[in-house]
């Protein structure tokens, strides 16, 4: 390892593979909420595309062990069901919610005094629709409240929770004033995503095909202020060296607010400046050792595939440097990440792939934006059985056009 003020594209991928589980996988055994936690939370908006991030970072890990990590405990029945036999329910280590940008992660059960007191705190900025729709700041408040009482130990569809909080509110919060897909939703599902950000709702496991929702596991959050602080060192510990803007984009937090954070932290000497390809950027005070040449080719080394909305390429920065040439434009879509399932190469992305499952098989077809040696064809279909092993599925490699268009 060396220590420099001048750190390389390089020296920086090598360094975040490495802290990533991208490198070397996290051993056999080893928590997957210690995977997530490194990752500063799994994108979750599909679950299928979350147990693959998790599952090809760790030895051994497949879906059933990060659904195992969700819900721990027999999935939960129909409200009208008898009721099973008291008895201790084992916690959770990983919590399925609303977390960074307002979309649905996997967050460690750990880090919720963290992220609960952190994402409230980021200013939501303009307020959308008109003020006969919107939620007064003591109606909003009201329905958070609700929707925590009504989900203490409970596990309850969207029109259930509804129901619930109607009745802990008022017929208010049950107007049809919003619309979604072709209908009107009740005035109260607008907080939704602010319930699961400040610790009142999760998701619980799915009640047939419809989707659940829980309260997790209790827990005291960090002033907010601490929170927010915390916050920029984990992201800098993960994602570094990193702007201000890097973070606000990350975290759809208004640029000015990320810069303030920086400054305080760098006024309190837990952030230093450093040069990263030539430009002002920073790390947590005195994590400035990066690999050395010969470990960084080391580290970054081979082909790996990345599911969609993965964290490292939707957080790793400049976007343009992990995004080559013709990259940026097949695997982006108008310059966001995260849509396509994405081939890396050498540590840049160098291609897209796209999986489809029939009962228990899956087919992944992959598309390099080069030629791929022999070794790396080899490499690629070790990896490509590694997805099916995460699934719990066999899987075929095809490589060939990938013809589904972002986000299929």
């Amino acid at each position: 390892m060396t220590k420099t003020t001048g750190i390389t594209w390089a020296a920086a991928s090598a360094r975040r593979f490495e802290r990533q589980f991208l490198a070397r996988s996290a051993r056999t055994g080893a928590p997957v909420a210690d995977v997530a936690a490194a990752m500063l939370g799994v994108h979750a908006q599909v679950l299928s595309a979350a147990e693959l991030s998790v599952g090809l970072r760790a030895d051994d890990v497949t879906r059933a062990d990060v659904r195992e990590a969700l819900w721990p405990a027999v999935p939960p029945t129909a409200p009208t069901a008898p009721p099973p036999p008291p008895s201790p329910s084992p916690s959770p280590s990983l919590v399925k919610t609303h977390g960074p940008r307002g979309t649905v992660h996997l967050l460690p059960a750990r880090d919720l005094p963290m992220w609960c007191a952190a994402l409230p705190a980021i200013p939501d900025g303009t307020a959308s629709g008109s003020t006969d729709v919107r939620l007064t700041g003591g109606q909003a408040g009201q329905v958070v409240a609700a929707i925590a009482e009504a989900l203490d130990d409970a596990f309850l569809t969207i029109d259930e929770l509804g129901e619930e909080v109607v009745a802990r509110t008022g017929p208010w919060a049950g107007d049809l004033v919003m619309p979604a897909f072709q209908t009107m939703w009740p005035r109260w599902r607008q907080v939704l995503h602010r319930a699961g950000q400040c610790g009142a709702l999760s998701f619980g496991p799915n009640r047939g095909r419809r989707v659940t929702y829980t309260r997790p596991p209790r827990f005291t959050p960090l002033p907010p202020e601490e929170a927010s602080r915390l916050l920029v060192r984990r992201y800098l510990y993960a994602y570094g060296p990193a702007t201000p803007r890097h973070f606000a984009r990350w975290l759809a937090a208004p640029p000015g607010w990320a810069k303030a954070r920086y400054a305080e932290l760098a006024a309190a000497g837990e952030i230093e400046e450093v040069r990263h390809e030539g430009t002002p950027a920073w790390v947590v005070a005195g994590d400035t050792a990066f690999p050395d040449a010969p470990e960084q080719e080391e580290l970054v080394r081979g082909v790996r595939l990345l599911p969609y909305f993965d964290a490292y390429v939707v957080a790793a920065q400049p976007r343009e440097l992990l995004f080559p040439g013709p990259a940026y434009r097949r695997a982006l879509a108008g310059g966001q990440a995260g849509n396509f399932p994405v081939l890396l190469v050498d540590g840049v992305v160098a291609g897209v792939w796209y999986q489809r499952r029939r009962g228990r098989r899956t087919t992944v077809t992959v598309e390099p934006l080069a030629p791929l040696t022999a070794r790396q064809e080899r490499e690629l279909a070790e990896r490509v059985e590694r997805v099916g092993a995460v699934l719990e599925a066999a899987a075929e490699l095809v490589i060939g056009e990938v013809t589904v268009g972002a986000h299929a």
